[in-house]
């Protein structure tokens, strides 16, 4: 698999990243083993987490098999930390403490003593934003991290938390943004992607897929065992499944059958070469529906089915 740097920084991924939000909740650990080999042998180094992911299980998960089944070296390590469930309930906290805290628990269930790039989860109106990047530059200063990144912020808030750290002497560099991007969801192309091509950030998109609409899956209504049914998670696909979607999904299945690829990869493709993009992160709930995932790597959409696209997903249509 070909290798990125994330922005203007010295950080090299692979150009598809492994998500593991479901790890350890929809994806137990024979499939989480099945699915880190394959990524691996098809020579995927970024491996995506957080502490929020299934109450810290997916952290864990990666660190029972991190040494066990791939060498440490042989990853590049990202988490994030702002998101947590307390009681059940979804909080958030990027206080230089509760942040810094939720490193050390993190490092802790990775079995690791640092991670490659550590991410603040969200934006938070009730912490200065100053607090918050000074936690960034502490886990790098103090080696816990090597580079630091956001996600979920607005175009403003990464232009002013990447001209933040630029300005001030001895500061950690934002180098990353973690946006959902896809055909179905182009926002970011407003203001995200020009603020991180501005600030030599790589754009790390989740949800390439359209929460899984963009496979074309959803055509003839919602399969039992898809996230669309799931009590938990229909109603994060149901936001994909109006008109306009249903028009792009046509247009990636057309492109699709005109190729002889499947869906999955058009849409991959797709976002995965958009200017300013590093790696899309890719989440499967099983080892072969990844496997399908990574044979996106040698296919390369011609520029008339990519115009084509760009003309029926266009966000002023």
């Amino acid at each position: 698999m070909q290798q990125r740097y994330v922005g203007s920084s010295g950080l090299r991924v692979s150009r598809l990243g492994l998500g593991t939000m479901t790890w350890g909740k929809d994806t137990d650990e024979h499939e989480a083993r099945d699915q880190l080999v394959a990524f691996v042998e098809a020579g995927g180094t970024l491996v995506d987490t957080a502490a929020g992911y299934t109450d810290g299980r997916s952290e864990a998960l990666i660190g029972s098999l991190i040494g066990d089944v791939v060498p440490r070296d042989e990853v590049v390590l990202a988490t994030k930390a702002g998101i947590w469930r307390r009681g059940g309930d979804r909080a958030t906290d990027t206080s230089r403490g509760a942040l810094l805290r939720g490193l050390d628990e993190s490092l802790r269930r990775l079995g690791t003593d640092s991670v490659d790039l550590w991410q603040v989860h969200i934006w938070s109106d009730d912490v200065p934003l100053e607090e918050t990047l000074g936690a960034l530059d502490h886990a790098v200063s103090s080696g816990r991290a090597t580079y630091v990144g956001i996600s979920n912020y607005t175009g403003w808030q990464t232009a002013q938390a990447a001209t933040w750290q630029r300005a001030m002497p001895g500061r950690a560099p934002v180098v990353s943004s973690q946006m959902e991007y896809s055909l179905v969801n182009r926002r970011v192309e407003q203001e995200v992607l020009p603020a991180c091509a501005a600030m030599g950030m790589g754009l790390l998109p989740w949800s390439p897929l359209g929460r899984g609409v963009l496979t074309g899956k959803y055509r003839g209504g919602t399969p039992s065992d898809s996230r669309g049914a799931s009590p938990v998670f229909s109603s994060f696909v149901e936001a994909y499944l109006d008109e306009r979607s249903r028009g792009v999904v046509e247009a990636v299945c057309r492109a699709a059958d005109g190729l002889g690829w499947t869906p999955l990869e058009v849409a991959l493709a797709w976002v995965r070469d958009q200017p300013g993009v590093t790696a899309p992160i890719v989440g499967a709930r099983t080892a072969a529906q990844l496997k399908v995932a990574l044979k996106v790597e040698d296919r390369v959409l011609p520029p008339e089915i990519r115009h084509a696209l760009d003309d029926v997903s266009d966000p002023a249509r």
